[in-house]
């Protein structure tokens, strides 16, 4: 009797540990890896009024190019975004306080800005434009000698105009937005305008008494999507795997389309 004990003792024993060591191969998760920032919520700051890049519509929706790609790669990468609309130069200082996490405002990819921001790959090239009032005698760089030209601060616009004031003789005035810039214009108070070339078409399309005078076009930037320097490195690598698909799949095309066609 000892003895079956003895051998009924080791044979539980011996099963118990075979449970305890794990010897089976543990279960495996088949799923796909998850897209970068996927399940995350991200504040993503943005200018108010740049159309056709971001601007509210008839229906007081907030609308717009950059509106609509960020959105699209949101839903492709499986992340969510709080969209605030803050003006341009405040959505910069949103981001570099922390207090969002991205900005996407038609914002050129500059030397300058890349010591406090990091980019994503370009995601737009935009051309700059000279406008007028409509029926104005200006016509060219050189008929602003002497003269005051408006732009709106921060922007590729600005740049240039500042850029070529001494050569052909005038001054800039800095506007915080954009329709206040054109309605100086409108007004003569100011006589032209440099913005980029797709919101000066939008505009002048949508209706607002100016024109862009033939030649008038010259080699703009590339936007880019930014966070702080440094930080927010998932969100960035999301925008870009999400930027490459929506490319590819056609709903950027689609968006660009939707508003300069």
């Amino acid at each position: 009797m000892k003895k079956f004990l003895s051998l009924l003792l080791a044979g539980v024993m011996t099963l118990s540990l075979a449970a305890c060591g794990g010897s089976a191969e543990p279960e495996t998760d088949a799923t796909e890896p998850a897209a970068e920032g996927s399940g995350q919520k991200y504040v993503i700051a943005t200018d108010t009024a740049f159309p056709p890049f971001e601007f509210t519509d008839a229906s007081g929706n907030f609308v717009g190019i950059d509106v609509d790609i960020v959105n699209a790669i949101a839903e492709d990468q499986g992340f969510e975004v709080e969209i605030q609309s803050l003006g341009f130069d405040a959505a910069l200082l949103a981001v570099q306080s922390g207090q969002a996490d991205g900005v996407i405002a038609g914002m050129s990819i500059t030397d300058k800005r890349k010591e406090t921001f990091d980019f994503s790959d370009p995601y737009y090239t935009a051309d700059v434009t000279m406008a007028v009032a409509k029926g104005s005698d200006i016509k060219s760089y050189e008929d602003l000698n002497g003269k005051t030209v408006a732009v709106k601060t921060g922007t590729n616009g600005a740049d240039y105009a500042k850029s070529i004031a001494d050569q052909y003789g005038f001054t800039v005035t800095e506007f915080k937005d954009s329709p206040t810039m054109y309605q100086d214009v409108i007004a003569g108070n100011t006589v032209a305008c440099f913005e980029d070339y797709p919101v000066m078409a939008y505009n002048v399309q949508q209706g607002a008494e100016m024109e862009i005078p033939e030649g008038m076009t010259a080699a703009g930037s590339d936007y880019g999507f930014a966070v702080k320097k440094g930080e927010n490195a998932e969100l960035l690598a999301a925008f870009q795997a999400g930027l490459a698909n929506i490319k590819a799949n056609g709903k950027y095309q689609e968006i660009i389309d939707n508003y300069t066609k």
